[in-house]
C-alpha cells in the first residue's frame, strides 16, 4: 500500500486550454524509412500522405518530418541544397501540400526539419563563396579561414568533427592553388554558416515564413544549440561522439551552447508569434544541466526541447526519479513543458538499448559482431518505459516503429551501411542506419509492404515480419494495441497536462507516482510487486496476474492503475 504522508508533489497541473503542443504526443517520420509510395525502394512524401490514417489510428496529435528539401543525400538530407523546394526522391513541392492538405483533413498536425547549423556544399550560397575567392562577400556567410602554417597548410584551429577527423576542409581557389579553409562540423559537404552574418538571419526568417504560409505547425530545429561559435574560435581538440552531451570531463566546447544562440530564437519567436494556430519551435539541443536547457525554452524563445538527458538515462528506478524531478523542476520554472522522448533517428532503439546490463554504454550503432542484446528483455523494458514516458505531464514523442517494438538492426552488414560516420570515423563506428531500416507494413508483402515492391534502401530484418503492424493490428497485449490504448487513456484522462507526485512505500526499485487520479508503478527492480486486492488495471506494458485476489505485477513492467484503497 502506498503513504501519502511523505508524497511530494513536484509538478503541479497545467491549465487546461493552453497551446496544443504542451501537452502533445508527436510522432517522428523519417521519411526515406516510412512508406514508399513509387517502388523505387526509398520512402517518399506520397507514401507518408497514404499512412497517415495509421497515425490517426494510433492516437497521436501531430507527425514531424525529418528533412525532405533538395539535397545531394550526403547525410539523409540534412545537407540541404535548397531550403524551398522538395528533392525529387521524395516527391514534389505539390505532393508536400497535398500531404499538409490531407493531414489537416486528418486532424493531425505537421512540424518539418529546419537545418540551420550548416547547409550542403552545394546549395547556392556555397558554391558562389568557393567561385568568389578570400574576402569576398559571399565567403562571410560561412566559417572561412585562413589556414595555419607558412603556406596555410594546417587547419585553422584543432575542432573535430561530430562525424570523425578534422572539422576543417581546405578549398581550391579559382585560380587553381590551395587556398582558405571552411568549418564543417558534421560531414565535409556540410559547411557550418555564420550566425552572426545579418543575410543569414534573414534568410532563415524568410524560410520560416515560405513554409509556415504553406501551413505547417512549426519546425524542429537541428543542431540547435551549436549555430554560434565562440569568438576567435579558440582551440578545443576533444573527441565528439555523435550527439554526445556536456561530459563534466572536459570543458564546454566552443561551438555549443553558446549565449548568443538565444537572440537568434528570440526573433524566430517573434516571426511564429504572427501566426494563428499556436505555431511551435523545438530544439534538438544537447545541453546540460537542465536549468541550461531550459533557457531555450524560456518565455520569448522556443516552445519544446527535446529531454536527452531522459532519453539516455539507464532502467534504474533512482536514476529515472532524478532526471524526471530535475527536468520538471527546470522546465516549470521558466514556464514551459518537459517534452519526453526515447528514441530518434540518431540513436539505437530503445527496444535494443533496454536489452543490454542497465549502465552498459553503446557505441554509435551495433554490429553484427559487437556484443547483441537481449532482445526479449529489450522489448519487455521498452514497452515499460514507453507507458512511463507516456504517463507523464508535457509533450511525448514517439519515433516511427516504435509502436511496433521495433528493434535496432544490429546485424546489418557493413557493405550496405550509408551513415558518413561510418566512413569518417575509419569503420569504427557503425553509424545509425540501425535505427533508420523501412517499416514493416505487411507481413507477407514484398518489403514488408513498405512499398509496392521487393525495394528497400536498407535490408530489412528477417524479424520483421512477425512485427509487421497488420500481425498486431487487433491483438489484445500487442506492442501496437498496449500503445493505442495508452494514447487513448492519455488523451481522455488529460495526463498530458496533469501534475506529478511521487508516491511512497512502493519500495527502492519502483517508480510510483500519481498523475490526477492515476497511479504509476513502474517495476523496474527483479521481483513481482504485489498491488492491492480491488486494484483496477487501466493499462499495462506486461501481463499482470491475479492471485488469491492480489495483483501480481512482475519485474520490468509498468501498469497504470487505479487504487480504490489506496
Amino acid at each position: 500500500m502506498t503513504s501519502t504522508t511523505a508524497d511530494l508533489l513536484v509538478h503541479p497541473q497545467d491549465a487546461p486550454d493552453g497551446p496544443w503542443w504542451r501537452s502533445a504526443v508527436i510522432y517522428q517520420v523519417y521519411p526515406r524509412s516510412f512508406a514508399d509510395g513509387d517502388g523505387d525502394g526509398i520512402g517518399d512524401l506520397p507514401g507518408i500522405t497514404s499512412r497517415l490514417e495509421h497515425l490517426v489510428e494510433l492516437g497521436v496529435d501531430a507527425v514531424w518530418l525529418s528533412p525532405f528539401y533538395l539535397s545531394p543525400q550526403a547525410d539523409a538530407g540534412y545537407d540541404v541544397a535548397d531550403y524551398r523546394t522538395v528533392d525529387p526522391v521524395f516527391g514534389t513541392l505539390d505532393d508536400a501540400d497535398a500531404l499538409l492538405h490531407r493531414a489537416n483533413d486528418l486532424g493531425l498536425r505537421v512540424i518539418v526539419d529546419l537545418v540551420p547549423n550548416h547547409t550542403s556544399d552545394e546549395h547556392a550560397w556555397f558554391t558562389a563563396a568557393l567561385a568568389a575567392g578570400p574576402g569576398s562577400p559571399q565567403r562571410e556567410l560561412y566559417m572561412f579561414r585562413d589556414g595555419l602554417g607558412e603556406h596555410g597548410e594546417l587547419p585553422p584551429n584543432d575542432w573535430k568533427s561530430v562525424f570523425g577527423g578534422g572539422a576543417w576542409q581546405r578549398v581550391t581557389e579559382p585560380d587553381g592553388t590551395p587556398g582558405q579553409w571552411y568549418l564543417h562540423l558534421f560531414d565535409v559537404k556540410q559547411p557550418d554558416l555564420n550566425w552572426h552574418h545579418p543575410r543569414v538571419r534573414a534568410e532563415f526568417e524568410s524560410i520560416l515564413r515560405f513554409w509556415l504560409d504553406r501551413g505547417v505547425a512549426g519546425f524542429r530545429i537541428d543542431v540547435a544549440h551549436g549555430l554560434v561559435k565562440a569568438d576567435g574560435l579558440p582551440p578545443y581538440g576533444h573527441e565528439h561522439e555523435m550527439l554526445q552531451g556536456t561530459d563534466e570531463q572536459r570543458p564546454q566546447a566552443p561551438y555549443w551552447d553558446q549565449d548568443d544562440v538565444h537572440e537568434i530564437y528570440r526573433s524566430w519567436n517573434r516571426v511564429v508569434s504572427a501566426y494563428d494556430g499556436d505555431r511551435v519551435l523545438v530544439a534538438e539541443a544537447w545541453v546540460e544541466p537542465a536549468e541550461r536547457l531550459a533557457r531555450y525554452v524560456r518565455e520569448d524563445e522556443l516552445h519544446q526541447s527535446f529531454n536527452f538527458p531522459y532519453l539516455v538515462t539507464p532502467w534504474s528506478a533512482g536514476e529515472l526519479r532524478e532526471v524526471v524531478t530535475a527536468s520538471l523542476q527546470a522546465t516549470d520554472a521558466v514556464g514551459a513543458p518537459t517534452t519526453w522522448v526515447l528514441s530518434n533517428h540518431d540513436l539505437v532503439r530503445h527496444a535494443s538499448r533496454f536489452g543490454y546490463p542497465a549502465g552498459t554504454r553503446l557505441g554509435n550503432g551495433i554490429g553484427a559482431d559487437d556484443p547483441q542484446p537481449d532482445a526479449a528483455l529489450g522489448l519487455q523494458r521498452a514497452r515499460a518505459a514507453s507507458l512511463l514516458m507516456l504517463a507523464l505531464p508535457g509533450s511525448a514523442y514517439l519515433y516511427q516503429g516504435e509502436e511496433l517494438g521495433l528493434p535496432e538492426h544490429t546485424t546489418l552488414p557493413d557493405d550496405v551501411r550509408q551513415d558518413p560516420t561510418w566512413l569518417r570515423s575509419g569503420h569504427v563506428h557503425r553509424g545509425r542506419d540501425g535505427c533508420r531500416v523501412p517499416l514493416p507494413w505487411q507481413a507477407d508483402a514484398p518489403s514488408y509492404g513498405f512499398g509496392p515492391g521487393p525495394l528497400s534502401w536498407l535490408p530489412q530484418p528477417a524479424v520483421w515480419r512477425e512485427l509487421a503492424l497488420d500481425v498486431q493490428r487487433e491483438v489484445p497485449g500487442s506492442t501496437y494495441e498496449t500503445y493505442r490504448a495508452a494514447l487513448r487513456l492519455r488523451r481522455s484522462l488529460e495526463l498530458g497536462t496533469g501534475s506529478l507526485t511521487w508516491l511512497t512505500g512502493w519500495g527502492k526499485d519502483v517508480v510510483a507516482l500519481a498523475n490526477r487520479n492515476v497511479t504509476v508503478l513502474a517495476n523496474v527492480g527483479t521481483t513481482d510487486l504485489e498491488l492491492p486486492a480491488d486494484t483496477v488495471v487501466l493499462v499495462s506494458s506486461g501481463e499482470p496476474r491475479e492471485v488469491d485476489g492480489v495483483v501480481i505485477v512482475p519485474a520490468d513492467t509498468t501498469v497504470w492503475a487505479r487504487l480504490v484503497r489506496a
